[in-house]
């Protein structure tokens, strides 16, 4: 492919001196901020026109989370771990004080919650975040057996989630209490999200007309047409944004309301949209209703657009996070042919890069954190794996758990200022 540069905005580019870390307390929220009341779990609330994670201890918290803290599952990653740990308790305990370290505080999707669990019982000082993935849509398709794996999420017939009819409501009700029991009293838990990238989009309105006219997706769709007053020969695009937009809200409604009657002090997080949702109002909305934080994985652009941004917090005034980004080093001797993300020559560009997409999130007012994808690199000789993740370098750390010196060098510079950032940012007109 033919290389390109792309303008990038660093903390001393932009003028800043900030020499000194944030004063942060044992969530890595800003323990200089104002406090709020104590609740004992997350949530989320607006504090001189931004919004804001408040900790269990009342503090303004912006959250910096790497995905996937979990050891790895290929021969080179666990004779790796062997050799350099001994055990998963050593791991998880030198791990998370790296990453800490690297102005982390939590971790993201798809991590080894009972390592994070057995860390927070036994270390006062540090409590490490997690964020606990319930798929519940993927577990339903799996138990009618109509699920396959795609690159990087599930799929589902004609790319329809089979959302209609009472059989998910009825799936819910049994496998929700199940799934969060461990984590229902835990302040640690940030939130859960309920599903990976689902197929929100405009294909919905074709694709389950053409299910089978038994399914109730077919039904759902054909009646929610016959009260538009359209017939299919004259379906258009708003018509597709619109049905989207009605199947993300029957989802979330269900899992919504589902989450609240039996965890009532976590937040819903969302289902990690992707692709062209993000960019539908109609599903946006949808998600706004229902979500107390919408998570968004952000692939395809060098950083988050500005008129994204502004679109998602002009659609409804909900605060989101990016839950996926990352970029690929030629340096890092992996093939770098699976995946997502940009490519770019060193470790060191990798640093730039996420700085560069950290600035301009922190310059959005209704952003509440991130998650850089992933904790370690692709393992080649791993077997079983998502296609997406083959032979790629997503880590903060290579495949014999040795952090990119040039990369987190740069994470933990923009990871340890960001409330100055924002407090710079909320005084001044000129962010990036």
């Amino acid at each position: 492919a033919r290389w390109k540069n792309y303008p990038v905005n660093t903390v001393e580019s932009l003028g800043y001196s900030i020499t000194e870390p944030d004063f942060t307390n044992r969530y890595g929220s800003s323990a200089l901020a104002p406090h709020f009341k104590a609740s004992g779990f997350f949530r989320v609330s607006q504090h001189k026109d931004r919004w804001y994670m408040i900790d269990p201890d009342g503090y303004l918290h912006i959250d910096a989370a790497v995905v996937g803290v979990r050891q790895g599952k290929g021969e080179t990653n666990k004779k790796a771990l062997i050799k350099k740990y001994g055990n998963t308790l050593t791991w998880i305990n030198s791990t998370i004080h790296e990453l800490v370290s690297f102005g982390f505080n939590g971790a993201g999707c798809w991590s080894e919650e009972t390592s994070i669990q057995e860390f927070n019982r036994h270390n006062t000082q540090t409590v490490f975040t997690y964020c606990p993935i319930l798929n519940l849509m993927a577990g339903y398709g799996r138990e009618l057996k109509i699920t396959r794996q795609l690159a990087g999420n599930t799929g589902y017939p004609n790319q329809c989630i089979p959302v209609f009819g009472p059989g998910f409501r009825e799936y819910c009700k049994r496998q929700i209490p199940l799934k969060i029991e461990s984590y229902k009293q835990d302040p640690a838990v940030i939130g859960y999200f309920s599903d990976n990238e689902l197929p929100f989009g405009k294909h919905n309105l074709e694709g389950y007309l053409d299910l089978p006219e038994s399914d109730p997706g077919h039904q759902a769709a054909k009646e929610w047409l016959r009260k538009q007053g359209v017939s299919r020969e004259a379906i258009t695009d708003e018509l597709r944004d619109k049905f989207a937009g009605y199947v993300a809200h029957t989802y979330y409604q269900i899992v919504s309301d589902l989450l609240k009657l039996y965890d009532p002090n976590h937040m819903y997080l969302g289902s990690r949209l992707h692709g062209s949702a993000k960019f539908i109002k109609e599903i946006f909305e949808a998600a706004g209703r229902f979500c107390d934080i919408i998570s968004i994985n952000y692939y395809g652009f060098w950083k988050v657009r500005r008129s994204d941004m502004q679109n998602w917090v002009q659609w409804t005034n909900t605060p989101f996070m990016i839950t996926e980004f990352y970029t690929k080093g030629e340096d890092s001797g992996l093939a770098n042919t699976s995946g997502a993300g940009w490519t770019v020559h060193t470790q060191r560009d990798r640093g730039i890069h996420y700085e560069n997409f950290i600035l301009g999130l922190l310059s959005c007012k209704n952003c509440v954190g991130w998650s850089w994808f992933k904790y370690q690199d692709n393992d080649p000789t791993a077997r079983g794996v998502d296609p997406s993740n083959i032979d790629s370098n997503k880590g903060c750390y290579d495949n014999i758990y040795n952090p990119y010196k040039d990369l987190t060098k740069r994470m933990q510079l923009i990871n340890r200022i960001r409330y100055k950032v924002i407090e710079l940012f909320d005084q001044t007109t000129t962010c990036p």
